[in-house]
């Protein structure tokens, strides 16, 4: 068995209980993903995602599919993806859509996509809600204050005023990306986990990058486009990555289609406190396939998150049985793990 020991980390998010009908209901049309990015080895935090997502979708009868995030075309090697995939079977975690889903899977890789990225990035376009931006980075980290919940940077929106003669003479120098306004209003919704989510869109968030100075989009853009047109009802995913949401859910108004449902989950951490990283190498999915069974590795992940009251070894079709939202803690998981 892991040796392992954990504690929960305080966290800031205000708590709220997942609605049990809605945790309960069985729904064939729910669809949740798990969307890796290939740039190494899948390792322990990156398990634990994808057995959330899985778990949450299919207690409910729902379907999980599969998107390979390989917009980073210089750090994302197709064999990595290829033993995500593996990974995952070894696990007994095998999607109902997506990659390695079906024969002809290559639209669920962000790397064939760029044309239908295009596609709404100049629906936006056209209706005059992106612009350039010419502003390097140092300039910005300069002249903008961290927002103060979560450290993010608030673009002051620089480039928004610019004349056409200014970018003109601005296009000589550099390269610019594009950037979408954000209005002065609020954006709320109810996270799964954390309850009520609510942020002003110009003042918190700030006007964000849809597609990079070398031409490629960004996150943002992309992860909304692909979950809107391959029908995903809902996302889960690490609380890093909740107050992205709003942002993410202004494309979705912006295109045209109904944000899914969001729900987080706590994070694990190493023991100095940061987040678990490809750089614990000792984590890493071919570590852990030499040293335990599918079933130590997903025991335990069930044990971190209060699914069984001991570490004890699980498969993934009993983690689903067991998989409860009101169960999972709201405090980060701190993780001491002797491999």
């Amino acid at each position: 068995m892991l040796a392992i020991f954990r504690w929960h980390c305080k966290y800031i998010w205000r708590p709220i209980d997942m609605d049990r009908e809605q945790q309960m209901t069985n729904n064939s049309n729910l669809v949740g993903r798990f969307a890796p990015s290939p740039s190494g080895r899948m390792h322990l935090g990156n398990i634990y995602a994808a057995l959330m997502s899985y778990a949450s979708v299919k207690s409910r009868g729902g379907r999980w599919l599969l998107r390979i995030e390989d917009l980073d075309k210089s750090r994302c090697k197709r064999e990595y993806a290829e033993q995500i995939i593996d990974d995952l079977r070894w696990l007994g975690l095998v999607p109902d859509l997506g990659a390695s889903a079906s024969t002809d899977d290559s639209a669920y890789y962000q790397s064939n996509r760029d044309e239908v990225y295009n596609e709404y990035f100049e629906q936006l376009r056209k209706r005059g809600l992106l612009y350039e931006c010419f502003c390097r980075r140092n300039e910005i980290n300069v002249a903008s204050a961290p927002h103060a919940s979560d450290g993010h940077v608030v673009y002051g929106g620089t480039c928004r005023i610019l004349t056409e003669a200014q970018r003109n003479e601005l296009r000589n120098e550099r390269k610019p990306c594009w950037r979408i306004r954000m209005p002065d209003e609020v954006d709320e919704f109810t996270d799964g986990k954390y309850g009520l989510q609510r942020e002003n869109l110009a003042t918190d968030r700030g006007d964000f990058i849809v597609r990079r100075a070398d031409g490629n989009f960004s996150y943002n853009l992309a992860v909304v486009v692909d979950d809107a047109l391959m029908g995903v009802t809902e996302v889960v995913r690490g609380c890093d990555l909740l107050t992205v949401s709003h942002e993410q859910r202004y494309i979705y108004k912006n295109i045209g289609y109904k944000a899914p449902h969001y729900c987080h989950f706590p994070l694990l951490l190493s023991t100095n406190g940061s987040r678990l990283s490809k750089r614990d190498h000792s984590l890493a999915l071919d570590v852990l396939r030499t040293h335990y069974s599918p079933e130590d590795v997903i025991g335990m992940i069930a044990w971190l998150v209060d699914l069984q009251p001991s570490n004890q070894r699980m498969t993934a079709q009993k983690f689903v049985q067991a998989f409860d939202w009101q169960k999972i803690p709201q405090n980060d998981i701190v993780v001491n793990i002797d491999v």
